[in-house]
């Protein structure tokens, strides 16, 4: 339940700051987590990004004021729900609502609104979560980091997943497979040789580092790589049953869907650091991933 209070606690403060700033730094606070991770929750539970969120909700309450208020001049809620104009404002409104903030000052017109959301224990089925818990010594992995940020742009990739489609074209991940050895014993031998592990190091405000690497062994060639050494954790291990390759994004987001909103919060368990792992492997000609989630009993 602890879960489920900071989660409210994050929603209060937007909710109570739509007519103003917003800092995500204080939402991330209050729900005891990164900026970066209150994110991927927010998204992987609710299936709309926070940003989109809060957009709706500011338009909703601008739509309010618009038809109790008919004094009030536009230019005002368009600059009290950050809007530097009112063409800015004019322009996202009709996005949302289908027409202008003048029309909708007319009797019977049809608006849209998007209440407050709230986080609660609810139940959807009897479909079983599969997860085991396990404790595994601390290991090392080794391979190739880059850091990433929400509002990265540019030439480089701007997430995880990019930055796998572009190791792909440029054969970084055949390389990496190619030096990474045997598997040690503690991963299963169904295993693929390239994974993918994030949030193992504090890199600032906004930001997380993530690695495609290989479980570094015995007969591992680590040079040029970075390697990093993954202390002893207790894992919540979720497993896929075996996919085709085009059905593979779709998987992994269902699995952290699950995690976040079904088993996290009655779990009685909290993420440690906000570190996990994608184990990818291979069975029967199919494709395979387990989610490691490095947790501690709250």
């Amino acid at each position: 339940m602890e879960w489920l209070e900071r989660m409210n606690r994050a929603m209060d403060y937007i909710e109570l700051n739509l007519a103003g700033e917003i800092e995500l730094s204080e939402v991330a606070r209050r729900a005891c987590c990164s900026s970066h991770q209150f994110q991927r929750m927010f998204s992987f539970i609710t299936n709309v990004t926070l940003a989109e969120y809060i957009r709706r909700r500011k338009l909703t309450l601008a739509a309010f004021e618009l038809q109790n208020n008919k004094a009030i001049r536009v230019i005002d809620i368009a600059i009290k729900y950050g809007y530097e104009s009112p063409v800015s404002f004019a322009r996202a409104f009709q996005s949302l609502h289908g027409i202008t903030p003048a029309m909708a000052r007319q009797d019977g017109i049809a608006l849209k609104a998007y209440p407050r959301l709230s986080f609660l224990i609810t139940i959807k089925g009897v479909d079983a979560v599969n997860y085991r818990i396990e404790t595994k010594e601390s290991f090392e992995v080794f391979g190739i980091e880059r850091v990433f940020q929400s509002d990265e742009s540019g030439d480089t990739p701007s997430t995880p997943a990019q930055f796998w489609q572009q190791s792909h074209a440029n054969g970084e991940i055949e390389r990496l497979a190619f030096n990474a050895g045997d598997l040690p014993r503690f991963v299963s031998q169904d295993s693929n040789k390239v994974h993918g592990i994030c949030s193992y190091k504090k890199t600032g405000n906004d930001t997380f580092p993530y690695m495609l690497c290989s479980f570094k062994s015995a007969t591992s060639n680590t040079k040029g790589y970075s390697t990093i050494t993954i202390p002893a954790q207790t894992w919540a291990i979720f497993p896929s049953e075996p996919i085709a390759s085009d059905a593979f994004g779709e998987t992994i987001e269902t699995l952290y869907r699950r995690f976040y909103a079904e088993w996290l919060p009655t779990s009685g368990c909290e993420q440690v650091d906000e570190m996990e792992m994608q184990v990818c492997g291979e069975r029967g000609g199919l494709h395979t991933v387990e989610l490691w989630f490095a947790v501690r009993k709250i």
